[in-house]
């Protein structure tokens, strides 16, 4: 089965959650994650969102740069949006998500790539 990988552009952990809050709360023209931006506000996941996620019906596995270098061995330019089906295919590029003006353009761009339901 496919599953979709978001990868965002920040690393995980509770320090660097906190400059995230601070940088898009203080500068938030210049936060360096746009599938961030588009997927969360400051402190929450967007509510539209969440519902597509819970919706869509694809399984989707969202990493942190540093989880997913762990967990995968490589390397992309982040954020990115891959398929993942025995292999990882790239599905969305860092240019790809920058172009995405809001969460709606997002959601409609992946369900472009998305297999058609059966």
């Amino acid at each position: 089965m496919t599953t979709l990988v978001f990868v965002y552009n920040s690393d995980s952990g509770p320090i660097s959650g906190l400059l995230d809050i601070g940088h898009k709360i203080l500068s938030p023209d210049t936060y360096q994650c746009s599938l961030c931006n588009l997927t969360h506000d400051a402190f929450s996941e967007k509510d539209g969102w969440k519902e597509f996620r819970k919706t869509v019906g694809v399984p989707m596995e969202f990493l942190h740069r540093d989880e997913f270098e762990q967990k995968y061995d490589q390397t992309f330019e982040y954020p990115i949006i891959l398929r993942k089906n025995g292999k990882l295919e790239i599905l969305m590029e860092k240019k790809a998500i920058d172009g995405i003006a809001d969460l709606e353009g997002l959601i409609a761009a992946i369900k472009k790539v998305l297999p058609p339901k059966a």
